[in-house]
């Protein structure tokens, strides 16, 4: 008969993970606490410090990705618009 894992969420698992990071308590004393095995909450405490300096710079990334965007957005519309200004010349007879 096939038992089931455990499916923790991602608030229980930051939780754990933090506390463990603080390190008032010991990883075994946690273990006992939320019923979670003590090798469990090192790979959350170690996935948890792998990922913090991530945090802090998606504000600047995504500031970044929208300045980016703009600039090829603008350059597009100075493009379009330098083919319509020579279109009008030829047309209007100013560029044989």
């Amino acid at each position: 008969m096939m038992t089931q894992r455990k499916q923790y969420s991602a608030d229980f698992k930051a939780r754990v993970a933090l506390e463990a990071l603080k390190g008032y308590k010991t990883v075994n004393e946690l273990a006992s606490t939320y019923s979670v095995h003590p090798t469990q909450i090192t790979k959350w405490k170690q996935h948890l410090q792998s990922e913090l300096p991530q945090i802090f710079s998606t504000r600047r990334q995504k500031r970044e990705h929208e300045h980016e965007d703009l600039q090829a957005q603008l350059y597009q519309q100075i493009g379009q618009l330098k083919v319509e200004l020579d279109w009008l010349k030829k047309k209007s007879g100013l560029i044989n």
